[in-house]
């Protein structure tokens, strides 16, 4: 049994995630020396909430800095994410990066040809604390 809800703080390290029904963000760094733990409960929470998934679920993506270890992570989660036929068909997935990073765009592309659902690439001004508050409360 998974909870409704699942909020893990960031770190400097680490990337805020909250997943929720309807909802799925993950923002900040991610240059986490051991990704498996630190992912392997969002994928635990995803395969428990497949058999109750609700319809338009938007799944927002923005990093400042990710290593190659957390993007497998990363494909892992949105490629369990297109196995639940409702959200391949009525989910979205928004990339957001950050004006003139251009290595996250191109990573934002590269993710986007790997799943089969809607999929936005958004610049932002700036990868920082305040637009991550702004993306959690729906203002961006």
């Amino acid at each position: 049994m998974v909870p409704e809800r699942l909020d893990i703080k960031p770190t400097k390290r680490s990337p805020r995630v909250l997943f929720e029904p309807g909802r799925l963000l993950v923002m900040g760094r991610s240059i986490i020396e051991n990704p498996s733990v630190f992912y392997e409960p969002a994928l635990r929470w995803i395969s428990g909430m497949a058999d109750k998934w609700m319809a338009n679920t938007k799944i927002e993506l923005g990093f400042e800095y990710v290593n190659t270890g957390s993007i497998k992570w990363l494909y892992l989660l949105l490629r369990r994410l297109a196995e639940i036929s409702e959200f391949a068909c009525n989910g979205s997935i928004t990339w957001y990066y950050e004006r003139g990073d251009y290595d996250m765009c191109e990573l934002g592309y590269i993710l986007k040809s790997l799943v089969e659902c809607p999929f936005r690439i958004v610049e932002i001004n700036e990868m920082n604390e305040e637009n991550y508050g702004n993306l959690l409360a729906g203002e961006i």
